[in-house]
């Protein structure tokens, strides 16, 4: 189930980010649901300082390719909590066209807390939980 604490990113595009076909290459469009991520980490969590301390890594990414994102194109990445365990959560991301609402490319990723100065995972912060409420 999809909850409502969801991040609108604007993304500004590189002209190094379009490859030799015109369009945007996937790899670049990685990036941009990275982008999201951190939006979301900063405007949901608080979180600031993703390597000192508790933080946050990614364990696992899935992401379709739907249609081709242009230079010229405004797109933004939605982000939204989908699933929350004990150690991990899943967030869903999406690139949408701004003008036009095509959806380009969708990703799911397992985010999991993590304890930087012992080096292992940690069970969700309670704050972070009851921000990702």
């Amino acid at each position: 189930m999809i909850m409502e604490k969801k991040t609108i990113t604007p993304i500004q595009k590189r002209f190094a980010d379009v490859d030799i076909l015109g369009h945007v290459n996937n790899v670049n469009l990685q990036h941009y649901f990275d982008v999201g991520k951190s939006d979301w980490f900063r405007t949901v969590l608080g979180v600031r300082d993703f390597w000192e301390g508790e933080g946050i890594i990614t364990a696992a990414t899935s992401t379709s390719y739907l249609a081709q994102t242009r230079l010229g194109d405004e797109v933004a990445v939605e982000t939204v909590i989908e699933k929350v365990g004990s150690k991990s959560f899943t967030l869903s991301q999406r690139i949408v066209g701004v003008d036009d609402g095509i959806l380009r490319a969708e990703s799911s990723s397992v985010m999991v807390a993590f304890d930087f100065t012992r080096q292992e995972s940690i069970e969700i912060p309670s704050a972070w939980r009851d921000k990702m409420k």
